[in-house]
């Protein structure tokens, strides 16, 4: 496509890395297609982009918003004044700026500046990432420009002529790799003939796989399962405690950057369902159990997970479930290489490579 003018993007939205990593694949997939284009991030004050986005060498601007405290009501007595402040920001950012689109990924600033782009008459994207969506997704999609999505029917959310199917963009370092298992295996110097569960709860962790997994690390030990897991900052100091004696066995980690090799080492993994990590599992294509955050908007990440395990591509336990749940399914899928088999096969079936190019091009065709 000719580049007819230097076109200049917004994207809002973050939180978590489900919703940043899919954000800096877009920008990256502008970079590549138009060189010359200028890209602003938009964040909440306090999150996880306003370090990740940087990282990257992309300029970002944070907005003073909190989401909806759900377990304590009384820290959103300031919350009004909180959105007010955002769309004040958010205003002054698309003024100053003045971009040609505005895109959004999810997370707490993706709402006040799609918002007021659209008040002003400026094209909006959304890349709609779960497969149910959010109140503030419906309300941005009548006026949106297109709205990106990842899962059929989306229709009961967004009008039909608007929606585009591309997938959810994955980082470059997952969609790439190339790693093979003893390699992964010898990243984490762990042994080639042992089996390899590699438990992780997204960027921030996840307290009831940690806690599942606590309570029966015995089962590793004693069937001679190696584990690799990442448990986020709160609960890593525990973890580190509990496996004194078995370092050789189980790694412990708060966070991992080298995702690819944790995947490529994996028999087994156990995973929240957030859209990201399923787009991920999906080109990583291993067997998969989703334990599905509960608190999350609309029950999304059930919605998420529920796709795949009615395709028989993954296993689901609930969240309340998962201390007696979660490792018996561990066990069986270990212990049943047909069904790990006939799941790896149907998980690859839903893999997208190309999104972020797809919802790039889609990009430069607004704006021109």
């Amino acid at each position: 496509m000719a580049e007819t003018k230097n076109i200049k993007i917004i994207i809002a939205g973050g939180g978590t890395g489900g919703h940043i990593f899919p954000a800096i694949a877009i920008a990256n997939a502008m970079k590549r297609l138009q060189p010359a284009c200028e890209i602003l991030f938009v964040g909440a004050k306090g999150k996880m982009e306003m370090e990740k986005v940087p990282k990257e060498g992309y300029r970002i601007i944070g907005l003073d918003i909190a989401g909806f405290n759900r377990s304590s009501l009384l820290k959103n007595i300031t919350l009004p004044f909180k959105l007010l402040k955002s769309f004040l920001q958010a205003n002054t950012i698309l003024n100053e700026f003045k971009p040609d689109v505005a895109v959004g990924v999810g997370g707490y600033a993706s709402f006040p500046v799609l918002y007021m782009a659209q008040q002003k008459g400026i094209a909006t994207l959304l890349q709609e990432q779960n497969s149910f969506a959010g109140k503030s997704n419906k309300i941005l999609g009548r006026k949106a420009k297109a709205i990106c999505v990842a899962y059929d029917g989306m229709e009961t959310f967004f009008p039909k002529e608007k929606i585009i199917r591309t997938g959810n963009p994955v980082r470059s370092g997952i969609t790439q790799a190339n790693i093979t298992k003893a390699e992964g295996l010898r990243f984490f110097q762990l042994e080639e003939h042992k089996k390899t569960v590699f438990a992780f709860g997204g960027s921030l962790g996840a307290k009831s796989i940690n806690e599942a997994i606590a309570e029966e690390l015995s089962f590793f030990t004693k069937n001679k399962v190696q584990l690799i897991w990442q448990t986020g900052t709160s609960f890593f100091s525990t973890a580190k405690e509990m496996i004194k004696g078995n370092e050789h066995n189980i790694k412990v980690f708060e966070f991992i950057r080298e995702m690819d090799y944790a995947y490529a080492a994996a028999d087994v993994i156990v995973s929240r369902a957030g859209a990201s990590s399923i787009s991920e599992l999906c080109i990583v294509g291993k067997p998969v159990v989703f334990v599905p955050f509960p608190f999350a908007s609309e029950d999304h990440q059930t919605h998420n997970a529920m796709a795949l395990v009615q395709r028989n591509a993954a296993m689901m336990v609930k969240d309340n479930e998962a201390k007696s749940g979660l490792i018996k399914k561990i066990l069986s899928l270990l212990n049943d290489a047909k069904q790990c088999e006939i799941m790896q096969r149907n998980i690859i079936e839903m893999k997208v490579m190309n999104a972020d190019e797809v919802i790039a091009n889609k990009l430069i065709e607004i704006a021109n």
